[in-house]
């Protein structure tokens, strides 16, 4: 089979790395060890380790820092097997794969394909168990602004177009003056944001790192003093900081933990295999960008979540067409990042959307063809434009074979 991705290959986007990721590995312990070598210390560890070192560290986040609990609940959301097994081969860029192949060369921890729920494919690699928890870096994105909606439904945000403000009063005054959630979740508040990677005094590398102010969430602190470069909804810049600000403002707006809210409205109904964590920040905070761990078959329930429109246990979580929404096009990317367009901290493309972590890290998820597909990697590189193109068409391939006959793909130029 010759496949040619709907999916969009996405170019090299240093955005994609959180501050989340940054501030947390700022704390790394010495004595967690991975095959008997400490992990390297500093805030930019991770882009560092050793392949040894994902291994252990991306399933282990809850040993190497603080995190929360996200509690499951008392019973199991089943992911029963089909009765026919998918196995494809294709054949990339001149290069024929198959599954096997492909993890092992990429490097992939761990790949579920559901259709209508149920499981078609999955394997796992790098030593990893279907027990074994990994990070999910900025999947946590789409978590949060899923829980956001959640938070509407339930009656704790007012709407899309109340003012953060509202939410995190300490921002009043700053140029977050006049900019909505809706803005917030969409990346367009106008805020001036350097998220240059190479820059280590940008703001991506010093937002979040210290307290500033006690009582202050470290975030807020910082991002309060940052001027306005546009007007609010007028412009989409990827800002990290951002994504945690949305954290902190649905915190605020539940009045309880983010991995409690999580586990009320998600874990828990969906019926999740089980507990996850959520890493904190320096001030204790979870991250609202950053760094949610769960096992392989529960990041494809949450994907399978999405696919069934905000449901739980047979029980509307989500507002009525806020999957639609969030998953719509409310800002078209610059050439920059690809082809395709982004939601409420989903990205999207032909037929359907994602969420994304760096190295590797990715749920789809294809309405029309009832197909949810997860994958967890450990890159050698955090963000590399050959990686996420061999992935885009990895998920394509998987789409397909759990699609046929009547959609087969063609050859990729």
């Amino acid at each position: 089979m010759t496949v040619r991705t709907h999916f969009p290959a996405r170019r090299p986007r240093p955005a994609a790395i959180c501050v989340a990721a940054l501030a947390f590995f700022a704390g790394l312990s010495a004595s967690a060890v991975a095959g008997g070598a400490p992990l390297p210390p500093g805030g930019a560890a991770i882009l560092s380790w050793t392949p040894e070192q994902q291994a252990f560290g991306y399933r282990n986040m809850e040993k190497i820092d603080p995190a929360r609990v996200i509690r499951r609940g008392p019973h199991v959301r089943q992911l029963p097997k089909a009765a026919t097994q998918i196995d494809p081969a294709w054949t990339w860029r001149g290069r024929s794969y198959d599954v096997a192949s492909y993890m092992t060369r990429m490097r992939t921890s761990g790949v579920i394909v559901l259709k209508d729920g149920k499981i078609v494919l999955e394997r796992y690699g790098l030593g990893r168990r279907p027990s074994d928890r990994w990070t999910s870096f900025s999947v946590a994105k789409s978590v949060t602004s899923t829980l956001i909606g959640a938070a509407i439904q339930d009656g704790y945000i007012k709407s899309l177009d109340a003012p953060v403000t509202d939410y995190i009063p300490e921002l009043k005054g700053s140029a977050y003056d006049g900019v909505t959630v809706r803005q917030l979740l969409t990346m367009t508040s106008g805020v001036k944001w350097n998220e240059d990677y190479t820059d280590p005094h940008s703001d991506v590398a010093q937002a979040g790192e210290s307290i500033l102010e006690p009582g202050v969430n470290p975030i807020v602190s910082y991002m309060r003093h940052l001027p306005r470069a546009d007007p609010p909804g007028s412009k989409w810049v990827y800002k990290t900081g951002e994504t945690d600000l949305a954290g902190i403002l649905l915190s605020n707006a539940v009045h309880r933990p983010l991995a409690d809210y999580l586990s009320e409205k998600i874990w828990a109904p969906l019926g999740m295999e089980q507990d996850g964590v959520w890493v904190e920040d320096v001030a204790g905070h979870e991250r609202g960008g950053c760094c949610i761990s769960m096992t392989l078959r529960d990041y494809a329930r949450f994907g399978q979540f999405m696919l069934e429109d905000g449901k739980a246990a047979g029980a509307r979580v989500l507002p009525p067409g806020w999957v639609a929404d969030a998953t719509s096009e409310h800002e078209k990317l610059p050439p920059t990042e690809g082809n395709g367009g982004y939601g409420y901290f989903w990205w999207l493309f032909p037929g359907g959307y994602a969420a994304e972590g760096i190295f590797g890290q990715e749920v789809f998820v294809c309405p029309k063809d009832r197909v949810v597909i997860a994958i967890n990697s450990a890159w050698r590189h955090a963000d590399n434009d050959e990686d996420w193109a061999a992935q885009a068409a990895f998920a394509e391939a998987l789409r397909a074979a759990a699609n046929p006959p009547h959609e087969l793909p063609v050859a990729l130029p």
